[in-house]
């Protein structure tokens, strides 16, 4: 995805912060334009583990997606509210999609990474939660669309439009979960009981509003990143950030729900 974008090949992506944080350190002439979702993360445990807080996964397994990824920023940040040195936790890098069934084969012992992978654990029995992203920290940004200062100078209102359709799809999940869910589901090849799971089970396990990226969200991820060595050097938030195409009153997008169920029936 860095790749097709660096080269043209792609004009706009979702993208996690850390990453669109370090193409810009890089050079590449990108944007954050707007935010995709907040929270959505969460650390699983084994349904038998006996692990009440962080410190109990001391000398224990925990795999992540990535030493950038957001669920790395964040867990240090858990650390370092729990006093734990990094060192105590035995980090493993694990694709996301392994999680689950490693959980359930007891190779690892815990893992932290988006959903709707925790979720899958949690239904089929053999994990529970540890921690939702939103307790340790609270409206954490998942992922950020990401547009190329090409597209922004040729075609702003396609920008716009862009960003539009996410302001008002979002707002409508937020009131329309169930019927997100049957949207999304098929969209993304998942299990449409997983999804809606995701999205009801508590309903702020993901939010779709405040999706305006602010200077002072973006800097504390940023700060983090630069500890961790994710990025290498300061990245100043007027270089990354545009927010002239969020809309100034965003109403729910008006979804037809039929289409959506003959579409499926197609499928």
């Amino acid at each position: 995805m860095v790749d097709s974008i660096k080269s043209g090949r792609l004009d706009a992506s979702f993208m996690i912060v850390p990453l669109a944080m370090k193409m810009r350190e890089q050079g590449a002439k990108v944007k954050i334009v707007y935010l995709g979702h907040r929270d959505g993360s969460t650390i699983m445990v084994r349904k038998d583990s006996p692990a009440k807080s962080l410190r109990d996964l001391r000398g224990k397994i925990v795999a992540i997606p990535s030493k950038a990824s957001n669920q790395n920023l964040v867990i240090h940040k858990l650390m370092q509210d729990q006093g734990l040195d990094p060192k105590e936790v035995d980090f493993q890098i694990l694709p996301p999609a392994d999680m689950p069934a490693a959980l359930a084969s007891k190779a690892i012992n815990a893992y932290f990474v988006g959903e709707p992978h925790p979720a899958r654990s949690e239904l089929d029995g053999t994990g529970r939660v540890l921690y939702h992203v939103k307790d340790i920290w609270p409206h954490f940004i998942s992922c950020c669309l990401v547009v190329t200062e090409k597209v922004i100078a040729e075609h702003p209102e396609v920008v716009k439009d862009l960003v539009r359709g996410i302001a008002e799809s979002g707002e409508w999940a937020e009131t329309h979960r169930l019927e997100a869910a049957a949207v999304a589901a098929p969209k993304f090849r998942q299990d449409e009981r997983v999804v809606r799971h995701v999205l009801t089970q508590p309903a702020d396990r993901v939010s779709y509003r405040m999706l305006t990226p602010t200077d002072e969200d973006l800097q504390k991820i940023h700060d983090m990143a630069l500890k961790l060595k994710v990025l290498e050097k300061p990245v100043p938030m007027a270089e990354l950030i545009d927010r002239q195409f969020i809309p100034a009153n965003i109403q729910p997008a008006a979804i037809d729900m039929t289409g959506i169920e003959a579409w499926k029936a197609e499928r």
